[in-house]
């Protein structure tokens, strides 16, 4: 065989795998677009709505019924008479120069390109078709909540109470999702309303615990919702996010859990002559997505108006978390104790609330309405529990025990350049001290922390003999420095260290 005939066949065998490769690639995109329903271009109602779809070039599809429309409509126009009139036709090529009808299109494919190729984002998944009767869920393979909290520990320290209550509640729902009705009791809902200080934990607690199970979980804030025809976000925005979490998955995403933040911020507005768009009505809207109703959702975006398909996802099922600060509740509470005090030798002194840490704990429903929650809302958050405020000793074992505590994480930075953390006990109860001057809960560890270790973390690259640091109390206090053990140089051992003080 001759080097021409050579080259032939290696170029031949090069495009014949070229061409195997685009059809395996086109193989993997007909399969990932056939887990997708058709959306159609028009009114933008899935296929499972719709029904079956017209196809048109530019992966464009066209439902039965804005077909028919769109036929109906042109079968109606007559042009003003002219395809009618011979006469005026005549006329018209005349003045044409004997060219004839211009050629009239009433949509140009080539204008629609790319804009038929909805995202998948935006799109709903096919449901898989039923065999029979189907559980959804298995009782079996459900954490108890003693393991569901235990997981908790390791990541969340403190808040016993809450954590016992969220990891009970949980396993309650998904119970209640795997079974339904039993002997024709229907069990309801255990929707959760969950108070306390910020940086007390009420985010990190419900984020740790969707990393735990595996569902989907929404975690979004009520600041943005508005009543609807204002400016913001639909109360159903709440659910599209769920349904986004879910990979697009209504089956999925209505055994899902919703946690909604700031659900304070909703709270009737009080002595207002304006329309409150973004209080008392979000709190009325919501009232039907916690009870559990069939709830059309905008697919892939936060508005209805957006050109983009609606799914109708049913909320019984869903749990819902809502958390919230409540500044001033202990106002509140405090109002309602002092009134209950009364005089003569076993009576309280009014003063005495004020000194108590953990008033919040003493929340009652009627305290909720005084706050700006309507009655209506609250009915449908049977379970009311409260996160304490942090201590010092909470504080210090933040930074250091969780699986992901701050300090385990600058020492796992410090590890990529050879080179040791430590923070002695007084450093620690230093930067607790500092934290609780701020009055921000853990949020305020971390900013102390990157104040103190930037200059640490800006010199050590500098230094190929630094081998340890040691953060003390000195330092964290601004009396002194940490206290840096540079290697040896002398001898074989690298781990060999010597001791000196950075003033």
């Amino acid at each position: 065989m001759s080097e021409f005939d050579e080259k032939d066949k290696n170029q031949l065998e090069d495009k014949a795998q070229g061409t195997e490769e685009k059809e395996e690639e086109k193989k993997k995109e007909e399969k990932k677009e056939s887990e997708y329903e058709d959306v159609c271009f028009i009114c933008r109602r899935p296929e499972s709505k719709a029904g079956k779809m017209f196809k048109l070039p530019n992966h464009i599809s066209v439902c039965n019924d804005c077909m028919h429309k769109t036929m109906d409509t042109v079968s109606q126009f007559d042009y003003q008479g002219m395809l009618n009139n011979p006469s005026l036709m005549d006329d018209l090529n005349k003045n044409m120069g004997g060219k004839g009808f211009p050629n009239i299109r009433f949509v140009n494919i080539a204008d629609l390109q790319g804009e038929g190729g909805i995202p998948n984002k935006q799109r709903i998944k096919k449901k898989k078709p039923k065999t029979g009767q189907e559980i959804v869920l298995d009782i079996k393979n459900i954490p108890p909540p003693h393991k569901i909290k235990a997981q908790l520990d390791d990541y969340v320290i403190g808040q016993e109470h809450a954590k016992k209550v969220i990891s009970v509640a949980v396993y309650n729902h998904y119970k209640r999702v795997a079974t339904g009705t039993l002997d024709d009791i229907e069990i309801e809902k255990s929707n959760m309303l969950m108070i306390g200080p910020t940086g007390s934990g009420k985010t990190y607690l419900v984020k740790t615990l969707a990393r735990l199970l595996d569902v989907p979980l929404a975690i979004t804030d009520a600041t943005s919702l508005t009543e609807a025809g204002y400016i913001g976000d639909d109360i159903e925005s709440v659910i599209s996010k769920l349904l986004t979490a879910a990979g697009n998955d209504v089956e999925k995403a209505e055994r899902g859990i919703v946690f909604i933040d700031e659900i304070d911020k909703i709270a009737k507005k009080k002595n207002t002559t304006s329309r409150d768009v973004s209080g008392e009505s979000v709190q009325q809207g919501m009232l039907r997505l916690l009870e559990g109703a069939d709830v059309e959702v905008p697919v892939g975006a936060n508005s209805k108006n957006a050109m983009v398909p609606l799914a109708t996802i049913n909320t019984r099922n869903i749990l819902f978390i809502c958390g919230g600060a409540f500044p001033d509740l202990e106002e509140i509470i405090k109002q309602r104790l002092k009134k209950q005090t009364s005089i003569g030798f076993n009576a309280e002194l009014k003063d005495k609330f004020d000194k108590e840490k953990d008033i919040i704990s003493r929340v009652t429903v009627e305290d909720l309405k005084k706050f700006g929650m309507i009655p209506e809302f609250l009915g449908r958050l049977p379970i009311v529990y409260t996160l304490a405020a942090l201590d010092k000793p909470m504080m210090v074992k933040i930074l250091k025990e969780p699986k992901n505590a701050i300090l385990k994480q600058y020492q796992k930075l410090l590890e990529l350049d050879e080179v040791k953390l430590e923070f002695d006990e007084g450093a620690l109860e230093a930067i607790a001290d500092k934290a609780m001057e701020k009055d921000t809960g853990a949020r305020a560890l971390r900013a102390i922390i990157e104040e103190f270790m930037l200059d640490i973390m800006y010199e050590i690259p500098k230094d190929d003999n630094i081998g340890r640091v040691t953060i003390t109390r000195a330092y964290i206090e601004g009396t002194g420095g940490p206290v840096i053990d540079i290697r040896s140089t002398s001898g074989e051992n690298p781990d060999n260290l010597k001791m000196i003080e950075q003033k």
